[in-house]
């Protein structure tokens, strides 16, 4: 499942840019990019094995390569640990603070698939997990994150000199992860319901899910809005934030869960384009003004 690593790769090459103001280290930029691929494959891998029971007994995704047979369990299992183990070595040859910390997403993307059985926030969780790839990108160029700084041997720093960038960034990558995951969970929601399964929609229904989720995407605009005033983002970067509000505006509107081209469209290839076009833009903002 590379292709889920076009959800939070842009967005950690757009913070490596900003806390390089410019392009990093191509070493760090390699070892950056191979240990989101790593951590995100191994998380997608670990979480079909969890789910396969669950994923057996709804006919949307009893297709999926463990319940279907094409793959088995414990072959799940040595994607998983093959993934993480490269996300941890390349980790390590990031720098000290990525790789003491490096343990905290892998944390996350293993609580993740237990949350759906017992909170409704479960979306939540999976934004959390996915947007850490933001901390982990900062770090990677600044060997520093919030109040914790390495370079300077200074541990706890005033919270007046907390960098927010990243934070922002942070937040406005879990939403949107958390947004396009309760669009997707729309799909379930009867099935949902009748296993006990944990979601917005099978707790709030349709209608409510997608406004929460619209509340998610809005939240996210605005935050990504707000770093033109701390970052020298500029014309190009917002003309990026415009198309994909209008991407987010079309991914709303055509939202059909009984169809499954339709979400797959609107839950997925949308959110790839969004998250591309937002990286472009400001790319030639950072290179060209």
């Amino acid at each position: 499942m590379f292709s889920h690593t076009l959800f939070s790769l842009p967005f950690a090459l757009l913070t490596m840019l900003i806390a390089a103001n410019g392009l990093p280290i191509l070493s760090i930029l390699v070892w950056a990019v191979i240990a989101l691929i790593g951590a995100r494959t191994g998380a997608n891998a670990f979480n079909r094995f969890i789910d396969r029971f669950i994923d057996a007994k709804n006919p949307r995704t009893a297709s999926r390569h463990i319940p279907s047979g094409k793959l088995k369990s414990y072959e799940a299992l040595i994607i998983t640990i093959i993934s993480y183990v490269v996300y941890f070595y390349a980790a390590y040859h990031i720098n000290d603070l990525c790789f003491y910390l490096s343990p905290i997403p892998i944390i996350f993307f293993t609580l993740y698939p237990y949350t759906k059985r017992f909170t409704y926030f479960c979306h939540i969780i999976l934004g959390i997990a996915c947007a850490f790839a933001v901390f982990g990108a900062w770090m990677a160029v600044k060997n520093e994150i919030l109040f914790i700084n390495f370079n300077q041997e200074q541990i706890l720093m005033p919270l007046n000199r907390i960098n927010i960038i990243p934070l922002i960034i942070f937040i406005a990558v879990a939403l949107w992860n958390a947004g396009f995951d309760t669009i997707y969970g729309t799909q379930d929601i009867e099935h949902d319901q009748n296993n006990k399964i944990f979601s917005i929609p099978a707790k709030f229904g349709l209608k409510k899910a997608l406004i929460i989720a619209k509340i998610f995407h809005f939240t996210m605009i605005i935050l990504l809005f707000s770093l033109i005033f701390v970052t020298n983002l500029s014309y190009f970067y917002i003309t990026g934030l415009m198309i994909s509000s209008m991407l987010f505006l079309i991914e709303h509107k055509i939202v059909k869960p009984n169809n499954t081209i339709i979400m797959k469209l609107a839950s997925y290839k949308l959110n790839q384009i969004i998250s591309l076009t937002i990286f472009t833009f400001s790319c030639i903002d950072i290179f060209f003004l």
